[in-house]
């Protein structure tokens, strides 16, 4: 073809290299997923779906970038059916009448349609209630995507008539697998360290990472991804847990151990190493609820509900929002007042419920809501501690062979010195109780 510049050179299909890698990579079969194996792998629930060809509506619940409109579109191909994806941010009810038209016709000649609405919690009750006349005759199967509980942000009235699956985050190695199958897809090489460090920066997102992937392959010198290039795309430096785990767990130990320290400079800089090297925010908020359970307990009670407000606070604000509410209660942890009474106590019942005698529990301590039971003896000797001028009384709560056990032990420090007070003041109570 001539043109006013002479003979121009044929145009060049780019084709699929031009394509995202992410949308390279897009699995063809349910078993090249990636992840999900608690809903895809064979007997589990999805892919039984598939099997046993009854694939129903459902709704996909989890964080971005886990798979939920790769699998519904393989769900549609292995299950031969029309794929049709919605957007709700884009469609309103004119476009899903005009698909319901088009599903009904389908229906008619024999073919299944797979209706993908991603992003259904964007939906409104109007639009999400005029999927349900098509749900309910069959004419559709309706898949829907949300990253937000369908408990609160899909109707009643269509989530009773879809299955709610729950997808999780891609763990670290399957992360690290997938980002592997990218480097061969770009002909990128790497080091041996990088695939890990990718996985633990994208936060269980296997979109992230692959666009991670291709962001660094492009710009890598010498056709090789090293750590040193990383961190220059991602501009911050990365700090690796070592791949058999140990680093990981030294550094869960070192924030827990200075926290029961009362150490909140060496708490608040195990935590900064732990989120500068990608750790997973829930696990942390988790560990930090644990410390507050087992290290703090009732010598500040308040402790557990500050830990819970903070992983709530995590959950909902994500990263980087979030981890300031992971700073705050690690300083508000390793500030707190320290007792493990309440834990050993546990460990310590624990034991003799182990290895003593299984005793009856006593007579007075057991309900009788029938007249053989009475006659039986069942709740004589019950006293009403409501009745009592100060809800303290002299019955007898532990079976005879532990009587006068105490597994309970309070520290002298915070609540629990108040706590300690209380429990020696009853017992002069119990004591003249039971003598008088």
């Amino acid at each position: 073809m001539s043109s006013l510049f002479g003979d121009a050179p044929p145009a060049q299909d780019l084709g699929a290299a031009t394509r995202p890698l992410a949308e390279r990579l897009r699995p063809e079969r349910l078993e090249d997923v990636v992840g999900q194996r608690h809903l895809l792998a064979p007997g589990r629930p999805i892919r039984t779906m598939v099997d046993k060809d009854k694939l129903k509506s459902m709704i996909l619940w989890g964080p971005p970038g886990v798979g939920k409109t790769t699998i519904a579109r393989l769900l549609a191909k292995e299950s031969k059916a029309d794929f049709i994806p919605f957007s709700a941010v884009l469609s309103g009810i004119k476009e899903i009448k005009t698909v319901m038209a088009e599903a009904e016709k389908n229906l008619r000649y024999g073919r299944r349609t797979v209706v993908f609405v991603d992003e259904i919690h964007r939906f409104n009750k109007a639009q999400q209630d005029a999927f349900l006349p098509y749900v309910e005759r069959g004419d559709i199967v309706l898949i829907g995507a949300t990253t937000e509980n369908p408990s609160f942000e899909v109707n009643g009235a269509l989530l009773s008539r879809a299955k709610v699956f729950t997808l999780r985050g891609l763990s670290i190695e399957e992360l690290a697998e997938l980002v592997t199958r990218g480097l061969k897809e770009m002909g990128v090489e790497a080091d041996d360290q990088v695939p890990e460090m990718i996985a633990s920066f994208v936060n269980g997102d296997a979109r992230n990472a692959l666009n991670l992937v291709e962001m660094a392959g492009s710009v890598a010198e010498n056709g090789r991804i090293t750590q040193t290039s990383l961190e220059g795309v991602l501009e911050r430096k990365m700090l690796l847990y070592d791949k058999s785990g140990e680093e990981h767990y030294n550094l869960v130990s070192a924030l827990h151990k200075s926290v029961r320290s009362s150490d909140p400079d060496a708490a608040i800089y195990w935590l900064a190493r732990m989120l500068e090297s990608g750790e997973d925010r829930m696990y942390l908020a988790r560990r930090l609820v644990r410390m507050a359970v087992e290290d703090i307990g009732l010598a500040d009670p308040r402790a557990v509900e500050q830990a819970i407000a903070c992983q709530q606070t995590v959950h909902f604000l994500g990263e980087p929002e979030g981890d300031q509410a992971l700073a705050q209660i690690t300083i508000y942890l390793a500030m707190a007042a320290k007792s493990d009474a309440a834990y050993q106590a546990l460990k310590a019942a624990q034991a003799a419920a182990r290895e003593r005698l299984a005793e009856p529990v006593p007579m007075q301590l057991r309900n009788a809501p029938t007249r053989l039971m009475k006659e039986l003896g069942y709740g004589t000797g019950y006293q009403h501690a409501h009745q009592s001028a100060d809800a303290v009384v002299g019955m007898k709560c532990l079976p005879p062979g532990l009587e006068g056990t105490e597994f309970y032990h309070p520290t002298n420090r915070g609540v629990e010195a108040k706590i300690r007070e209380r429990l020696e003041e009853w017992k002069k109570r119990r004591e003249a109780a039971t003598s008088s």
